[in-house]
């Protein structure tokens, strides 16, 4: 090696680029010396590198340059699933932060730092999202991340109070940011065969470094056959701050069937995309095809993120699936069958963009449809259910007030809606004009006060200006009487 030479190549420990030989060792010795070199590393533009089916991970901690270069994972042939590939992360080392207390949107703590630091708070004590229907469970550990910065304060609003923290994990943020570009990336699908459960797969990217930028991906999926177990995201980023990916290229997956913790059939979800527990999320640019195809599971799931922002993308959709905070915002998008799915709370923005779902919003049943918040809508293109015969509800708010979710639940407080066109032509006989609102009792309205011992706090206020739509039928609050009585809508 070169004592001027700045980069490294895979070639240089080994690797063949033919598309047949195992390139994934001769990658993970490259990527050690650069990280020991604080080397970038760049492939060759023409080469096509096998990765194999060793249970190996690559350790990304400089930035790298992989252009045309092309990578092949055959996952029919994998020694192990739960491996990632890549794993872009930091080499610094973890603090050891005291934090005992916390309150529900705290600003400051009293702690000095020499540089900002990612932190999660967890307290065991508690469960929340203690999620409802097929797919039923206990729920999660509550919670919180955000960034702490060396004066003190936080950055990503603090959801919940603690008067007991379990344990926290504190990650010192690097000032650079590490980029990782381009390459060409094919997975032949996985054939797994197993009746009952989930068998998430890793066989991907994996980012837990703060200030991150993945940009200029393109991820393909071949193979899928009639079996198949999930994915978790092909790119996954968990556990860390400000992560970009822009202007890459994924794929949707095929939806197979498994049995859920009720027993009863399920559909299991696969993304190509997964971020969990990130202080700001960016999503930039990014494109698949397909949007509309119901064969193909969402392309995206995230958890516990805080500060959302979808700018300039054509996705099948975006999912919050255990809750956002502060601002989520959608922006210039077009969202295809899955359609935007949201829980948390704060201000839900959705900006000159075109959805394509079953609702404006599906506000998740299985969580409690709650957003404890403000939602804004400003000029937007809905188009129901793909353009099949439905009945609209614009938000799906579903929750008759009998199941504990860990946390009280809210219908959006505030909407505010400033340009909206429901193209609804595609309705049954007897429509007789959108909803706002789906019944939270589902038309089952026999259940009496004393059943409803979780109740869903009821919207505020709805403002509606610039609102059109195809069949020129009159804007309904909700099939539910008593929600009707209480709502106040100003029109114009």
């Amino acid at each position: 090696m070169s004592s001027t030479k700045q980069h490294v190549n895979y070639e240089d420990f080994g690797a063949i680029g033919d598309g047949v030989a195992d390139d994934l060792p001769a990658i993970c010795k490259a990527h050690a010396y650069a990280n020991e070199n604080n080397f970038s590393v760049k492939a060759k533009s023409d080469a096509s590198y096998h990765l194999g089916s060793k249970e190996l991970t690559v350790i990304i901690a400089t930035d790298t340059d992989w252009n045309t270069a092309r990578f092949m994972i055959d996952d029919t042939k994998a020694d192990d699933n739960k491996h990632s590939l890549f794993h872009a992360c930091s080499l610094l080392d973890p603090l050891a932060l005291e934090i005992n207390k916390m309150s529900r949107d705290q600003k400051t703590l009293d702690i000095s730092l020499k540089q900002s630091c990612f932190v999660m708070v967890e307290n065991d004590d508690i469960n929340l999202y203690i999620r409802r229907g097929l797919n039923q469970n206990e729920g999660k550990p509550q919670h919180d991340c955000f960034i702490l910065h060396p004066d003190g304060t936080i950055e990503g609003d603090i959801d919940w109070h603690y008067d007991h923290i379990s344990r926290v994990k504190a990650n010192p943020i690097e000032e650079h940011q590490l980029v990782i570009q381009g390459g060409i990336f094919t997975t032949i699908a996985n054939r797994m065969e197993q009746k009952e459960g989930y068998n998430y797969w890793a066989r991907n990217i994996q980012v837990t470094r703060s200030n991150t930028l993945v940009e200029g991906l393109t991820h393909y999926v071949i193979g899928e056959t009639s079996v198949g177990h999930p994915y978790n995201g092909f790119i996954s980023a968990i556990h860390c701050a400000n992560i970009t990916i822009k202007d890459c290229f994924v794929t949707g997956h095929k939806i197979y069937q498994t049995i859920g913790t009720a027993g009863e059939p399920v559909s299991m979800g696969s993304y190509d995309l997964h971020a969990n527990d990130i202080v700001n999320f960016h999503l930039i640019n990014c494109h698949m095809n397909h949007i509309l195809d119901r064969t193909r599971w969402g392309v995206i799931g995230s958890n516990f993120c805080k500060n959302i922002l979808l700018e300039g993308c054509t996705l099948s959709r975006m999912d919050t699936h255990m809750g956002v905070s502060g601002n989520y915002i959608v922006r210039n998008c077009t969202l295809g069958h899955m359609g935007l799915n949201a829980i948390g709370r704060g201000l839900l923005q959705i900006e000159d963009s075109t959805l394509h779902g079953g609702h404006l919003v599906n506000f998740r049943g299985d969580y409690g449809s709650t957003w404890e918040g403000e939602i804004l809508i400003k000029n937007c293109r809905w188009i129901p259910a793909c353009g099949k015969e439905t009945w609209p509800y614009m938000f799906c708010t579903v929750n008759d007030s009998t199941h504990d979710y860990g946390y009280p639940c809210f219908m959006p407080q505030v909407i505010n809606i400033d340009g909206l066109h429901v193209e609804d032509s595609q309705t049954p006989d007897d429509y007789t004009g959108m909803y706002i609102f789906q019944d939270p009792d589902g038309q089952d309205n026999k259940l009496t006060p004393a059943d409803r011992s979780f109740p869903y706090a009821r919207c505020q206020s709805i403002t509606i200006n610039n609102l059109t739509t195809v069949s020129n039928k009159k804007l309904q609050v909700s099939p539910n009487e008593e929600l009707n009585a209480r709502l106040t809508i100003n029109e114009t």
